[in-house]
Parts: C-alpha cells; sequence; structure tokens
C-alpha cells in the first residue's frame, strides 16, 4: 500500500488487486462472513480490486492453483474494466510473482517482483535446500521470467540461491516506511528512571523473545535499572507471559498486536529498540525506531543496508549474554544524535526517495522492453 501511494503521489495511475486467503482454523468469523463475491473499495485513497478465498485445510496445492486462477481472473475483469496496466509489480513471488508470470504469458505485460520474504521462513515450508519441494520449480520460473527482481537487502539474493539461483535480474532497492508518521521525537531525560528498551515482533522462534528474556534477566539480576515494552501478535498469550515469569522478569508490559499509531507511540516513549531475530530480509520495525531516532539492538542476520552508524549495534544470533552486554553499553552512552538517524533513514526509506527509484526504474524497463 505505502509503495502504491508513492507511485500515486508521483502522478502515476495505481491499482491493487488483492485476493486474500481466510483460513478456516484462523478466524471463523472472516472465513464465514467475509463477502463472497469480488468487489472494489478505496483504501487510503488507492482502489482496491478485493476478493476473498475461502482455504481448504491442509490442500496446500489446491489452495495455491486456486489462489493464482483467482488473481488472474481478477486480472482479466480488470482489463475489461480498465484496459491493460503498462507494468505488474507483484509483492513476493509466493505467489503473486507467480500470478504475475501466469498474467504476463497471456497478456504481455512485463511484471516486476518486490521479494521480502526471509530464508527460514522458506525453510519452514520447502525444507532445507536443497529441497524436491514442488512449489521451488514455479517460483525459480517467475523470477527468472520476470522483468526485475526487487529484493529489499542484496544478502537475501544470495541467501535464497538454494533455492532459486541467482542468475536473474536483480536490483536492491530498500522497503519503504512512512517517515513523516515515524518522524523524529526528542526523549525525555533518562536521569532518574529506568532505560526503557521496547521489542516490536510477534512472539515465534524467528524473532527470538526467549534470548530477550534471557539477557534482560542477566541485567536485571546484576542491577541495572531496565524495562522492556513488548508488542506484536502473541506477546500477550499465555504462552510468553509463562515464559517472562519463568524468567522472573520485572517490570515488562506487553500489548499483544497492536496498530501502527501504538507501535509509535510505543518507539516515542522507548529509548533503544532491541530485536533478537534469527531470521529477517529488512525488517521495517528497525526504520521505524531509527527514524523516530532512537537507536537499535539487532543480530547478524540484519542486512548491512540497515547498520547505519550510531544507530544500530549487532550482535551474534542466539547469544544472550552478547546481547545483554551490547543492551548494557545502550544504558551507559549518552543518547545519540537521533535527528542526524531519522534523516539518514529519510535518505534510504521514504517514500519520496523509494518512490522515485519505482518509478524510474518502470520506466526504464517499459522503455528496454519497447525497443526488443
Amino acid at each position: 500500500m505505502d509503495q502504491a501511494k508513492a507511485l500515486s503521489a508521483l502522478g502515476h495511475e495505481v491499482r491493487i488487486l488483492s485476493n486474500v486467503q481466510l483460513g478456516l482454523t484462523i478466524n471463523k468469523k472472516d472465513y464465514f462472513t467475509l463477502p463472497l463475491s469480488r468487489f472494489e473499495h478505496v483504501m487510503d485513497g488507492m482502489t482496491v480490486c478485493q476478493s476473498y478465498q475461502r482455504g481448504i485445510p491442509r490442500m496446500v496445492h489446491h489452495n495455491v492453483e486456486k489462489w493464482v486462477s483467482i488473481v488472474c481472473s481478477m486480472f482479466d475483469d480488470y482489463v475489461e474494466r480498465y484496459g491493460k496496466p503498462d507494468i505488474l509489480h507483484a509483492h513476493c513471488a509466493k505467489w503473486a510473482g507467480y500470478a504475475a508470470m501466469k498474467i504476463c504469458g497471456k497478456h504481455g505485460v512485463p511484471y516486476v517482483i518486490t521479494e521480502h520474504l526471509p530464508l527460514m521462513l522458506l525453510e519452514d515450508e520447502f525444507g532445507t535446500a536443497p529441497s524436491r519441494a514442488w512449489q521451488i520449480p514455479l517460483l525459480k520460473e517467475a523470477y527468472h521470467k520476470a522483468s526485475m527482481v526487487l529484493p529489499v537487502s542484496e544478502e537475501l539474493v544470495e541467501d535464497t540461491a538454494c533455492y532459486y539461483g541467482s542468475d536473474y535480474r536483480w536490483q536492491y532497492l530498500s522497503n519503504m516506511i512512512d517517515t513523516d508518521f515515524f518522524s523524529y521525537q526528542p526523549r525525555q531525560s533518562r536521569d532518574g528512571r529506568r532505560f526503557r528498551f521496547c521489542c516490536v515482533a510477534d512472539y515465534s522462534f524467528r524473532k527470538g523473545l526467549d534470548v530477550l528474556f534471557a539477557a534482560m534477566h542477566q541485567l536485571q539480576s546484576e542491577g541495572d535499572e531496565v524495562e522492556l515494552i513488548l508488542a506484536g501478535k502473541g506477546t500477550d498469550s499465555r504462552r510468553c507471559l509463562r515464559e517472562i515469569d519463568d524468567q522472573h522478569l520485572q517490570h515488562v508490559k506487553t500489548y499483544g498486536l497492536v496498530d501502527r499509531k501504538t507501535v509509535r507511540s510505543i518507539l516515542n516513549d522507548s529509548d533503544a529498540l532491541v530485536l533478537a531475530s534469527r531470521s529477517e530480509v529488512q525488517p521495517l520495525v528497525l526504520l521505524e525506531a531509527m527514524s523516530t531516532g532512537i537507536p537499535t539492538i539487532t543480530t547478524e542476520c540484519i542486512p548491512q543496508n540497515l547498520r547505519l552508524k550510531g544507530g544500530c549495534k549487532i550482535v551474534p544470533i542466539d547469544d544472550a549474554d552478547a546481547l545483554a552486554e551490547a543492551m548494557k553499553q545502550a544504558v551507559l552512552e549518552p543518547q545519540p544524535d537521533g535527528l542526524k538517524l531519522s534523516e539518514c533513514v529519510r535518505q534510504m526509506a521514504s517514500p519520496e526517495v523509494v518512490g522515485k527509484k519505482l518509478s524510474d526504474l518502470f520506466v526504464e524497463l517499459l522503455v528496454t522492453s519497447s525497443h526488443l
């Protein structure tokens, strides 16, 4: 949505095709109550052609084929109403990029894939490489036939080469965040209060909250005056709260799943963000935190483009001792130049910067294809 809005702001005509697969075991209410027919609506000023697909439990292959078929049919309807677009922009090869490839084959519309998915999520589904998973040849074909693949970090190409190879056309382009919404905010003095860490991440193995809890336990056992704010899906679950209790942590506040306004409020009230992830591509929350002016502490899975000077400390994955030491240093160090840090993020990930790069790339690809 943010990229669509950025392109629209530059004068381009942009519409979104969205087919959302609903899970019976995930949300029964949505499964049975959301519309059965396709419809159009306006979201944040953008026209969205919307469909809801009812997935069949444990029928992954069938659900994928159905999803792709629906998206291709939605595009046919789109062409009848609006005519052919100049270019398709698919977010993730799985499965928007594959559907875009099918559409390109039928209508001759070039497509670009922006790729966000980290290696650990692919391993969960395909198994560790080398893998004979049926999805891989299809996604590899979508990569190789795309006019361009836009990984949000250069490292992602090497990470996923074990599945897709790397001999396709690609160009790194950063994720985008709303730098006006997540703008620089001066922080209150640290004197006379606990240092406030925050972590905005779902409660999952990939996000490494168990490592963060162990590091917090170490800091508090040594007498450090620190507190922790948690937000993200599952952070208010019984399992997460029990893990916090097992570590005997004090001064921890959990929010559960929150909206972007609450995320901004949490960041503005914090002194530093900690993300102990085991696998990432280019997490938006690090950009959002640094855009508001606070430093971040995270792990070696984070790409080089996020390792901004004065804004990002890096520790080994699964190393609670190293994480605790980096957090202790953050408590002892003076506040960084948050305004300078925020400006660095703006120059890399603002809608104006990323939107302009996307626009220039699309125009270049269209000019090139017209000469073929």
